[in-house]
């Protein structure tokens, strides 16, 4: 099976064109991955996508999301219960406890500073720091952290992230106007949740704003684009196979709708 299409490579004349807004130490766009993983998998190069740091929390002084009753770092923690219990991917509350991240800005950065090598390094770093921070319990604002995930990269996948240039990246100027840039571009479209999504062809387009079910997604790219092609998720292992890993919830998300869905050994 063929690794999954990087971001950015998909052939130019693509129909469909996916924006998505996200931030690494968002717990509901954790919990949107089947759904994501899903998508990409069954439309393969029909979709474009690339991502959109949101800038979840500059700090916690004077922080404040009214939607959840959050204003302090260890009222996440019982957010990150209910996420994992909606969703059933797995999240590790402790770290609200024990090592709060201060900011989501770091990581966001690095995201970037990851994307200026190419599309593909920021799709696997971004996910990389999704599972430190939320299975793991890693404080993803922290330096040593982010670099740390960047050589754990590209010992996985070389020749993808080099992670002395994301180093040096960290602190130029370059990844910093990429992010200002998603900064604005979330504020322009008043986009204050996440995940976001849209959805365009040509002239017609949809907005997702928040943690959808995968029917939602389906029904958004479909109005927009009802003639194109899409493939279904047949085989476990081969569906493990494409994206080199998946997590149980992932996996139970691609297989909907089978009858009994093969066991993989993953």
């Amino acid at each position: 099976m063929s690794a999954p299409h990087p971001q950015g490579e998909a052939p130019d004349m693509a129909p469909i064109e996916v924006t998505y807004y996200t931030d690494p130490l968002c717990a509901w766009s954790w919990a949107f991955e089947p759904q994501w993983r899903r998508l990409r998998y069954e439309f393969g190069s029909q979709v474009r996508w690339r991502y959109r740091m949101g800038g979840l929390i500059p700090s916690w002084e004077g922080f404040t999301d009214p939607l959840n009753d959050v204003s302090r770092p260890i009222q996440l923690g019982p957010l990150w219960v209910q996420v994992h219990h909606t969703s059933g991917m797995p999240l590790d509350d402790r770290l609200w406890f024990a090592d709060p991240p201060a900011s989501s800005y770091p990581a966001c950065l690095a995201v970037k500073a990851a994307g200026l090598q190419s599309p593909w390094a920021a799709e696997l770093y971004l996910r990389r720091t999704r599972e430190a921070v939320m299975t793991e319990a890693r404080n993803i604002a922290r330096r040593d952290v982010l670099e740390a995930l960047a050589d754990e990269v590209a010992g996985a996948s070389p020749g993808v992230l080099d992670p002395e240039r994301l180093r040096r990246d960290l602190d130029g100027e370059e990844a910093r106007a990429a992010f200002r840039d998603d900064l604005m571009e979330a504020r322009y479209r008043r986009i204050e949740r996440f995940p976001a999504l849209t959805v365009r062809r040509g002239e017609r387009g949809v907005v997702l704003i928040g943690y959808r079910p995968y029917p939602a997604l389906l029904d958004a790219l479909l109005r927009v684009a009802p003639d194109v092609p899409r493939r279904q998720v047949t085989d476990a292992q081969a569906y493990a196979a494409y994206w080199g890993s998946v997590l149980p919830a992932e996996l139970a998300e691609a297989l909907k709708g089978q009858a009994t869905p093969p066991q993989p050994a993953c």
